[in-house]
């Protein structure tokens, strides 16, 4: 009888399976995680508090606030920090920050701008292709690791405290004088010179030059001296087709 019973209940399985088969029915797929669809844009969120002091304006301390503001929500995006784990050079790691700050966020917003005393704070929101930004990390990292990233530099002239991009289509860097600069305008030749010129390479979508410009921070306005703390802006105008770009000292 017990044979039977098992007989039958094989049977009843084998005549189950059959019926599903002609019927077109198949068992449920094991479940996949979803995967990012390749077009979609994340959310990125940065914030900064700035304590300035004489000569730094309020303007300038702004400025400041928002571009730090905007490299930390860089710091803080996921993507950035997965590919970017097993990189220890800072220099490379403030050149993939630059090129990403500089090309390849969207939509980006000052949430909350305020300023109280001598300390301005800001907070800003963005967009970006995940898969977009490890792309461009993956490229800096393979074309440029363990070499020196020049941008938000300083040499013994000048200090860079910040680059921004303008809605005319231009970028304004703010630096920071470090010795009296009219002395390169006389007896000093060569790298010297050099030295208090700001410098800025523009890039196309592949990573590839497309121009530069270079532009003599001696003078903060004809016939004025820049001392040393007082504080300079430069601005430069965007070749076509431009991605990125980085500004940088001569050393």
């Amino acid at each position: 009888m017990l044979l039977q019973r098992e007989r039958v209940g094989r049977l009843s399985v084998a005549l189950a399976v059959t019926v599903g088969i002609g019927l077109g029915l198949s068992w449920p797929a094991q479940s996949q995680p979803p995967q990012p669809a390749q077009n979609e844009r994340v959310e990125i969120v940065g914030d900064y508090r700035y304590t300035y002091h004489d000569p730094v304006s309020l303007a300038e301390a702004k400025n400041i606030a928002y571009t730090e503001a905007v490299r930390m929500a860089v710091d803080r995006a996921r993507p950035f920090l997965e590919a970017t784990a097993s990189v220890t050079d800072q220099a490379l790691l403030n050149q993939v920050r630059q090129v990403i700050a500089s090309g390849y966020l969207k939509d980006v917003q000052v949430l909350e701008q305020a300023d109280k005393e001598r300390t301005v704070y800001a907070k800003v929101r963005a967009t970006i292709n995940p898969q977009e930004v490890r792309a461009v990390i993956e490229r800096e990292i393979n074309r440029g690791q363990g070499k020196e990233w020049p941008g938000l530099d300083q040499n013994r002239a000048l200090k860079i405290l910040s680059v921004r991009e303008e809605e005319e289509g231009t970028v304004t860097v703010v630096f920071k004088a470090l010795q009296r600069l009219d002395w390169l305008n006389t007896a000093y030749d060569g790298s010297l010179r050099e030295s208090a010129d700001v410098m800025i390479d523009f890039y196309d979508d592949h990573g590839v030059p497309i121009g530069s410009e270079r532009s003599s921070a001696r003078k903060a306005a004809p016939g004025e001296v820049l001392n040393p703390g007082q504080i300079g802006v430069q601005k430069f105008t965007k070749p076509p087709r431009t991605r990125s770009y980085r500004a940088w000292l001569v050393k």
